[in-house]
């Protein structure tokens, strides 16, 4: 660890750092949390150490999507960027469908004054 920071540059992480990653995040971020899985520096077959279908299998594992991008050639960066946020606005949506769904108002009609009598069922 440098400054906080683990740095996976000089390794690669294992499917077991990846899960514990990934267990953290479950365990401290807010429920519900959008999560992606990004295979990095695809651009270099000559050292690739995880085969695209050891990443994909990971993913399904953790039941995230999954991305090969390489920044340096700028290969799937803005749709790595991009599905997540579609991703998160999708997740925002259905959510505050949810919650509006769910909320009940009050029934004015139901409402008596405290003397017993009632407003006919107006507010006013």
């Amino acid at each position: 660890m440098e400054n906080g920071w683990a740095n996976v540059a000089r390794r690669s992480p294992s499917p077991s750092d990846i899960r514990t990653w990934f267990s953290n995040v479950e365990q401290h971020a807010t429920e519900g949390v959008n999560k992606i899985l990004i295979g990095n520096k695809c651009d270099w077959e000559e050292k690739r150490v995880v085969s695209t279908e050891r990443g994909q299998a990971l993913a399904d594992e953790l039941g995230v999507p999954f991305l090969e991008v390489s920044a340096k050639s700028n290969i799937n960066v803005e749709k790595a960027f991009y599905s997540l946020a579609a991703d998160i606005k999708k997740r925002m949506i259905d959510t505050s469908k949810s919650d509006q769904a769910g909320s009940q108002g009050v029934n004015v009609a139901d409402q008596r004054d405290s003397a017993g009598g009632g407003l006919g069922g107006k507010c006013c």
